[in-house]
């Protein structure tokens, strides 16, 4: 055995044994906190906010005195205060809808596996490497803060990456228009991924942009007209007030910059040039559009807790499966997984700085051997049945036209 082979495996037991080992330690925590407060968890709220919608209607989830009523039945001992509220879009409490007919401590649990399976579809459709390495990935997330504070409130954070990651895996196997309907699962948490479809629009990949389209635009109108014009407008008031609420913007730009409005424009600046590098990398492969939509959206969020930055751990698998990155950039995600996993200790700051260096490393990638990912890429994965029927039919008369100068990128 070489000698880099043999401390390649030191270097993979080392990692293993340290994220079993946390993972195991962060397991036993999340237990420990149901033991002692059974409804110190964001479920509660969903669960409340699902039986309102089924004895109330739908268009009263908002309703805080409502909200009151349903967190005392359950016995939860909560008040509504800042943070202690039903804000999320209606599918949310949709999803918790069936689980309302369970005792709630079956149904948290019952919620925290189908949680964990997102975990784990998502770890199997986005994780890089093979075999050993592909479980030290699994491990060390369950050891990750953001994942296990997810789990520990019952976050829908997990369902978005999970929905991303199907995207990405469905619109790579070619089949675009499905990965785009994949997306619809951005409505239950809007902030964590909401550039992931306009990326895919600029970088060329209209199908799955239609798919998306297609998918948020139904969600949303059902969403509508479930609620009500009543619903809606006390969704709007929640809004508003949680956008005021200092701590839901402590993990974003807003306390560095401190005037909002100037903060605002900034976040908007970050978008656009996360955009634009989605529209450079229009050629190369989907890991590309994905990873920039994911860093960049993140940090143009106004709105983020801990548990939010799961999606930059998918960005950070899918870019360890790019083949044309830098030999060294294993680090730099590493560090970010760092930087992340620390922020309770040294703020938020080195998080945010780690962002916008991303972006910028993703600049110079994408100012780099352009005409070769055209070459090599064009439109990967992305050519329907029909033009690969074209392919071969051009191949057979010997004709030599580019099938991409007819189709484009998808």
């Amino acid at each position: 055995m070489s000698s880099s082979r043999r401390w390649r495996n030191l270097g993979i037991a080392a990692g293993a044994t340290a994220a079993v080992l946390l993972a195991a330690f962060d397991l036993y925590q999340w237990a420990a906190a149901f033991a002692s407060d059974h409804f110190h968890n964001d479920f509660t709220f969903y669960f409340a906010a699902a039986r309102i919608g089924l004895n109330h209607g739908w268009h009263s989830i908002y309703d805080l005195g409502l909200q009151q009523a349903e967190l005392d039945a359950i016995r939860s001992r909560i008040g509504v205060a800042q943070l202690a509220r039903y804000i999320s879009p209606p599918p949310v409490a949709w999803l918790a809808l069936p689980f309302t007919f369970v005792p709630y401590e079956l149904a948290y649990w019952l919620w925290s596996a189908l949680l964990l399976a997102a975990l784990a579809g998502t770890w199997y459709l986005a994780a890089p490497g093979a075999g050993r390495v592909r479980v030290v990935h699994l491990a060390a997330a369950v050891a990750w803060i953001p994942v296990i504070y997810g789990l520990q409130l019952g976050q829908p954070g997990i369902f978005v990456a999970f929905g991303v990651a199907a995207s990405y895996a469905l619109v790579r196997s070619g089949r675009p228009f499905l990965g785009g309907i994949a997306l619809g699962a951005i409505v239950l948490k809007p902030q964590l991924a909401f550039l992931v479809p306009v990326a895919l629009l600029a970088g060329g990949r209209f199908r799955a942009f239609a798919g998306a389209a297609a998918a948020i635009g139904a969600l949303a109108l059902a969403s509508a007209i479930n609620v009500g014009t009543d619903g809606i407008a006390a969704y709007q008031q929640r809004l508003t007030f949680a956008a005021s609420v200092a701590v839901n913007r402590e993990l974003t730009l807003a306390p560095y910059i401190g005037d909002l409005t100037v903060t605002r424009v900034l976040q908007v600046a970050i978008a656009i040039w996360a955009l634009a590098l989605a529209y450079r990398f229009r050629k190369r492969s989907a890991e590309w559009l994905y990873v920039t939509a994911l860093v960049g959206g993140m940090a143009a969020s106004p709105y983020l807790h801990i548990d939010d930055f799961v999606m930059l751990g998918l960005a950070g698998w899918l870019y360890l499966r790019t083949s044309d990155r830098p030999a060294w950039s294993w680090a730099f995600v590493l560090a970010m997984f760092i930087a992340i996993e620390g922020i309770t200790v040294w703020g938020p700051l080195p998080l945010i700085t780690g962002e916008l260096a991303a972006l910028a490393l993703l600049s110079v990638s994408a100012l780099k051997h352009h005409d070769r990912d055209a070459k090599h890429h064009g439109a990967e994965g992305e050519d329907d049945a029909g033009l690969e029927r074209d392919r071969e039919h051009l191949a057979v008369d010997r004709q030599r036209e580019s099938i991409d100068q007819r189709a484009g990128p998808a």
